[in-house]
């Protein structure tokens, strides 16, 4: 007696077995996605994790508004500290608090989905190690930028020239710093690629012009108008923090005699004082009839 069934036999037999076994997983997913108590669970975490987002942004907010708040009465202080360090702390304290905030806040949206955060914690030493090596340079940024803070190295305002980079400092954080350049380009550079700084803004600037006449020119009377000139520059521009001078015969050469005067400025003005004072020198010579080559 034959037991074997022919081949078509089985492969309809199989056919019909996947289908009822598709069947019956279709009707339970449809009982799982059709129970209320499934949607009104996601609901929940949904609006919790929005509730948690909104507080986070709130606390955010307000401990940022409470720096700024903490800095401007330390500006109206007598024993206020240096407004340029006042204000990069300032900057460094929000960075940290948003930091902090958004740490906490990403653990209470895991906790919302039942993820057991102990394990979790407790392997991030073990995952920290596994890729302290290759963090180096994270942690190094952030020491330097301790270092740059602390040792007042340069402050929020200043101009420095990092590198290749020269423009105004907009935020020093704990991992990079921001300087926009006099055209507008933002440059954002890691603390830790910092090796070298040139600070413009913490001692006064000296302005440097050289003023060439011919050779057939009274000195003596050059001289005069020109100190003339430049002490009514010193009247009308709030930038010069001492009247300048006239240092005297800089150069003689084949056709021209040049006279140098210096004018003390303050912080990363000494461009701006040059062109104001040359052009009040040339408006001055020109009106006394003095040749400038």
């Amino acid at each position: 007696m034959f037991t074997n069934q022919p081949p078509l036999l089985t492969e309809v037999k199989s056919i019909k077995e996947w289908e009822q076994s598709w069947t019956g997983m279709q009707q339970k997913f449809i009982a799982y996605i059709s129970n209320p108590e499934l949607w009104l669970g996601l609901l929940l975490i949904v609006l919790k994790i929005a509730l948690i987002y909104i507080v986070a942004r709130v606390i955010t907010k307000v401990a940022h508004r409470a720096v700024e708040q903490l800095i401007v009465a330390r500006d109206k202080n007598p024993l206020k500290l240096d407004t340029r360090r006042t204000k990069t702390i300032g900057k460094l304290v929000g960075n940290i608090i948003t930091y902090v905030v958004n740490f906490i806040m990403i653990l209470m949206v895991l906790g919302q989905f039942h993820i057991d955060l102990g394990p979790l914690l407790a392997g991030a030493g073990v995952v920290g190690l596994a890729i302290g090596f290759g963090a180096q340079s994270l942690v190094k940024d952030v020491i330097t930028g301790f270092f740059i803070i602390f040792e007042d190295q340069f402050a929020v305002g200043d101009v420095v020239q990092i590198g290749a980079y020269k423009g105004n400092v907009e935020e020093i954080g704990l991992r990079i710093t921001r300087v926009r350049s006099w055209t507008g380009e933002i440059h954002i550079i890691p603390n830790g690629t910092i090796a070298q700084v040139t600070n413009f803004s913490i001692h006064n600037s000296l302005a440097v012009i050289d003023v060439p006449v011919s050779r057939e020119a009274d000195i003596a009377k050059t001289r005069k108008l020109l100190e003339d000139t430049i002490k009514k520059g010193y009247e009308e521009n709030v930038d010069l923090v001492k009247e300048p001078q006239v240092l005297g015969i800089q150069n003689v050469g084949g056709s021209e005699i040049t006279l140098r005067v210096t004018a003390e400025c303050k912080p990363n003005t000494a461009s701006s004082v040059t062109r104001k004072l040359n052009e009040q020198i040339r408006k001055a010579f020109g009106e006394e009839g003095i040749d400038i080559p």
